[in-house]
């Protein structure tokens, strides 16, 4: 995994197109330190570089019907520093109501020490209800032809409620952060949740795709090193 512990940007670029859509954050347990990109700092409606994030800020931020159950998140975080992922509404300095999914992994210094937690901020506002179905729909017309990451996108679609472009920086995100082929992330990912849908139903709990998506690198890894032996 790609740590920046000195501060540096992570080696990614959010967007593409969709402005404020997917930005990362980062936060330390030692000192209650949060970083953020002009991107998320855009979702929650400030300018680039006019503020600087802190846990009373970034609580501030949340709606009052969600602001419970995140807190609880953020403080099962610190205590157990697993990974996680939540979706919530957060209220915009100019009082706009936005939804957001938030995914953390752990986030830990060169020498393998865990430090904090890390991962995307992605907006799905505006994303229509009925949309979908649209999306399961194209989903389940997989054929051989297909680009395997067009179909993991998919699935990230199907499971976050999100469009293509932030389902495809997810797979960027995870690809770069781990150092990982961005095919084989998505073959990865693309087995995994089948194994969900055949598991556990035709759409997963997001809880176990956060699982698949957070290590698929690490069965990629450990596939690559059978295949050398």
């Amino acid at each position: 995994m790609s740590t920046r512990p000195d501060g540096e940007s992570p080696d990614v670029s959010p967007f593409t197109g969709n402005s404020q859509r997917v930005g990362w954050y980062r936060y330390y347990f030692a000192n209650d330190r949060w970083e953020w990109s002009p991107e998320v700092e855009m979702i929650h409606g400030y300018a680039p570089g006019t503020v600087s994030p802190t846990t009373r800020l970034v609580l501030s931020h949340k709606h009052p019907d969600d602001s419970e159950s995140v807190t609880e998140t953020l403080d099962e975080m610190r205590r157990s520093r697993s990974p996680f992922s939540t979706r919530h509404r957060i209220v915009t300095v100019q009082g706009t109501t936005r939804e957001v999914v938030v995914i953390g992994e752990r986030l830990q210094d060169n020498s393998g020490e865990l430090i904090g937690a890390q991962g995307l901020y992605i907006d799905v506002t505006d994303i229509p209800e009925d949309r979908e179905a649209a999306i399961n729909a194209a989903v389940t017309e997989r054929t051989e032809s297909r680009a395997v990451i067009e179909q993991a996108k998919g699935m990230l679609m199907m499971v976050y409620r999100i469009e293509a472009g932030p389902a495809f920086e997810l797979l960027r995100w995870r690809s770069q952060e781990t150092n990982t082929p961005l095919r084989a992330l998505a073959e990865q990912l693309v087995e995994d949740i089948r194994g969900l849908q055949l598991a556990e139903g035709f759409v997963p709990p997001r809880s176990s795709v956060d699982r698949a998506l957070l290590t698929a690198h690490q069965r990629v890894k450990s596939r690559t090193d059978q295949d050398h032996c």
